[in-house]
């Protein structure tokens, strides 16, 4: 008679709710490429639907956050006196600003506002943070349209310059979703975690440049500009003004800042799929 085994590998078998090897994750995940678009786009209306303006508020919500940061730093703390163009810079740096605060404040949620679709089905769950992050991107894309129509009225020539907007955009996204995957693992072993995000996006955003030049402002103090340049929001938002206003040369692009942006999307990128993978056999029991 043969021998028998009671090895279930050797049965073909595999353990429900198991850890598959890294590259064999990934083609799951990319399988399920429509799934997660799906799953965005289904938000977007979702959101729409709850809201009378619906799409309208994509667009709105960052026009008004401009106009009262603007007001606030503008006016009332002068940033506008020693930041040229000042309503242009603060624009670029709140609308793809936006993109990264919405992106790490739903990736955080991804794996935990979602439990009784973790628990009741088998697929890869780095589908969710992934389609929070794409949910976030397509409601970007509109956005740097009416961005760009705002710098045209404003009167900002269109050239070829612009198009670098779009790579810019892919390597942001990338980072963003690096964030997401890692900040959405976290939450769900430190749930407390989603409470902090918040504060953390707050302080990026108050120390990243939004509304005030670090070139001018700390002018005299080079080593503080030199090293702020390798924060990596900081630079993606300084490429993109330097991309939108080429008109200016004050604004002239830095070669270096896309060595730092890429370097740091592509590293958090791998980071962020190694780390969120890595524990996967514990999302199906959040509770």
């Amino acid at each position: 008679m043969p021998a028998t085994t009671h090895d279930p590998e050797a049965l073909g078998l595999t353990r429900v709710g198991g850890r598959p090897p890294l590259f064999v994750y990934l083609k799951e995940v990319i399988k399920r490429r429509d799934f997660i678009y799906s799953l965005a786009k289904f938000r977007i209306e979702a959101e729409n639907q709850r809201n009378r303006l619906g799409l309208g508020w994509v667009l709105l919500k960052p026009l008004l956050n401009a106009a009262v940061f603007g007001l606030v730093f503008g006016t009332l703390m002068k940033s506008r006196q020693s930041t040229p163009d000042f309503l242009e810079f603060l624009l670029i740096g709140v609308f793809l600003f936006e993109f990264f605060s919405g992106s790490l404040g739903a990736g955080a949620k991804a794996i935990t506002s979602n439990q009784a679709l973790v628990q009741s089905l088998s697929f890869p769950r780095m589908s969710l943070p992934v389609s929070v992050v794409t949910q976030k991107f397509i409601q970007l894309v509109p956005t740097l349209g009416l961005l760009m129509l705002i710098l045209i009225v404003m009167g900002h020539r269109p050239t070829f310059t612009w198009l670098l907007i779009v790579p810019l955009a892919l390597l942001f996204y990338a980072f963003c979703l690096g964030m997401a995957l890692v900040v959405a693992r976290l939450t769900v072993h430190i749930r407390d975690l989603s409470n902090l995000i918040p504060f953390f996006t707050r302080f990026i955003f108050y120390t990243t440049g939004i509304f005030f030049s670090f070139d001018v402002r700390f002018a005299t103090h080079p080593e503080l500009v030199a090293a702020v340049h390798y924060q990596p929001v900081y630079a993606f938002l300084t490429l993109g003004r330097s991309i939108l206003l080429d008109s200016s040369p004050i604004y002239d692009v830095n070669p270096q800042l896309w060595w730092i942006v890429s370097g740091w999307a592509t590293g958090l990128l791998l980071v962020g799929i190694v780390f969120f993978w890595r524990a996967e056999e514990r999302y199906g029991r959040v509770n």
